[in-house]
């Protein structure tokens, strides 16, 4: 029997192949679309069996070919380009090609975990897993709200597991290949090294400089959760997947700044004093962004807790430092 494990390459899906090879398995076929080849490197130190490109994965899981081979399927993949205009191909590949992974689970009773994301509140300030408070700002966001809505439909007349996780900010080793869509820690760490300073927005709609707040997650802690409700097949639903906390990009820059520091063996400072120095600075907010960008989140955790679920999540105190050691170690 295997694992599937789409998005394989990607930073999400290489973190839970990780995650599943830590616990001794190693029967996983990885599905991507390696076009922009880079993305191997999050592989190399992963155990997998087979590898197949996303174009040619469907068509072989509906003719049949995995029928009574499969333990669970993760759905990773997907196109996380919130300034994707092209709503055909949005659609196509995050709404249509997860659509035919859930009838194939459906039909053969696998367990059947994806992602889904907090992108599908937009504009919302309450973030709770209701219809009431979903109001996607692009067409990212609604192919990931339409493909929840069709779960919400389906999942009451269906005896095996659906789990869509509708992941925060989520920040963490193997994310380099994202470029521009990657993290702000990561990019944090990179303007550090390259400029010795770190940038960040100037206030917007009511807030001070660098003090939006997201819910940061560490990705550690997103491949943790996928592994829990593996390990439970008896639940199903949508959840969210934060800390439950929301942090200002403030925070996540004093925490960078100083875990860089910390490797010159400098002193962590505050944010105050980082600011008079000249290593943290702001730039005023682009117009592109304006009506399309999230200034607060934070994850509610009560179906998740009630889930069963009830491990803490690391705070960008503690994940931050990991991260920067872990991408220094690697320059």
């Amino acid at each position: 029997m295997y694992t599937i494990v789409t998005g394989a390459a990607g930073f999400i899906g290489s973190n839970l192949v990780k995650a599943l090879n830590e616990r001794g398995v190693t029967a996983i076929i990885a599905v991507d679309n390696l076009t922009r080849a880079d993305k191997f490197k999050n592989l190399v130190d992963c155990e997998i069996v087979d590898y197949i490109d996303k174009t040619e994965f469907l068509g072989r899981l509906l003719a049949g070919q995995f029928n009574g081979g499969i333990d669970a399927i993760f759905h990773q993949g997907a196109c996380s380009d919130t300034m994707e205009s092209d709503g055909r191909y949005m659609m196509e590949n995050n709404f249509r090609y997860s659509l035919g992974i859930l009838d194939w689970c459906i039909d053969q009773g696998v367990p059947y975990l994806y992602a889904s994301s907090a992108a599908t509140y937009g504009g919302s300030n309450v973030f709770r897993e209701e219809r009431s408070f979903e109001a996607p700002l692009n067409v990212y966001g609604y192919s990931k709200f339409l493909f929840d809505q069709v779960v919400r439909q389906r999942m009451p007349k269906v005896s095996s597991q659906i789990v869509g996780f509708r992941y925060f900010n989520v920040y963490g080793p193997r994310e380099a290949h994202k470029g521009r869509m990657a993290s702000v820690a990561f990019h944090h760490f990179n303007q550090f090294r390259s400029e010795h300073k770190v940038r960040l927005f100037e206030g917007c709609n009511g807030y001070a400089n660098g003090e939006q707040k997201r819910d940061f997650v560490f990705v550690g802690d997103v491949a943790a959760v996928n592994l829990h409700f593996l390990d439970h097949p008896e639940k199903s639903g949508i959840f969210n997947l934060g800390t439950g906390r929301a942090q200002s990009f403030n925070e996540l820059a004093v925490a960078n700044v100083n875990s860089c520091r910390a490797l010159a063996g400098e002193p962590a400072l505050p944010l105050a004093e980082l600011i008079g120095l000249g290593l943290i600075e702001y730039i005023p907010f682009p117009d592109a962004l304006r009506g399309k960008y999230q200034s607060f989140t934070q994850a509610d955790l009560t179906l998740l807790r009630k889930a069963g679920y009830d491990a803490p999540f690391a705070s960008v105190e503690q994940g931050v430092p990991q991260y920067v050691q872990w991408m220094n170690a690697r320059v």
